[in-house]
This record gives C-alpha cells, structure tokens and sequence, in this order.
C-alpha cells in the first residue's frame, strides 16, 4: 500500500483549514446580521409579519398611524395634515425626527413607537 505523498498531506490541510475559516465567517456574519436586527439597524429587512399593527390618534392637529417591530427595536410613523402634508419616519434602533412646513410642528418617533409632536413658535 503506497503512502500518501506530501502533496497529498498538505492539500488535506490546506482544505481543512480554509474549510474552518470558511465556517467562522458564516457564524460571524450570521451573528452581526442577528445584532443588526435586534438593535433595529436592520429594518427594512424585517419581515412584514415582523409588525404590529398599525395605530391611529390625532396630534396637533395631524392624523397619525404607528407601528412597532416585534422582532426588533425599531418603529414607523405615517403622519398627515389632511392632503396637505405627509411625513414618514423610521425609527431603527434610534429616535427619528421630522420638522413639518406648513404648520411648524417637530414630530419624534422612538424605537418603541412613542410619537411626540411640538408646535414651534412662528417668528
């Protein structure tokens, strides 16, 4: 029975090791992407069945619609004065604002679908 040849040898380990290092880059990546997700940097992934349903009130005036990711730290805000005005926010993994122009409102969306709304003063 012949022996195997040194070639044979260091290809075998060759293969294993770029086998191994091939195997600690998916469980790597597979882990930041999981990060991304939990934190809500990663929402637009999410799946649709991820979201809560959507949530109406009235603030200042404007008609709103929240929902909030179950999955993942992350909220969305559709906001509206009439047909006047639309404003979306996104708020993955950290607080999200938007300044209205017709009547100068500051809107704020947290992660956790808290939507808050401040009248400025007109100068």
């Amino acid at each position: 029975m012949p022996l195997p040849s040194r070639r044979t040898r260091t290809s075998a380990r060759a293969l294993r090791i770029v086998g191994t290092l091939a195997v600690a880059l998916v469980v790597l990546l597979s882990a930041g992407a999981v990060v991304a997700v939990r934190e809500g940097r990663a929402a637009g992934f999410l799946p649709e069945r991820s979201w809560g349903p959507w949530t109406d009130a009235r603030i200042e005036g404007w008609s709103t619609h929240v929902r909030v990711n179950t999955w993942g730290d992350a909220a969305q805000a559709d906001i509206h004065f009439g047909k006047a005005e639309d404003l979306t926010l996104n708020a993955n993994g950290k607080t999200a604002r938007a300044t209205s122009m017709m009547r100068p409102t500051v809107f704020t969306l947290t992660p956790d679908g808290r939507l808050t709304a401040r009248r400025l003063s007109t100068p």
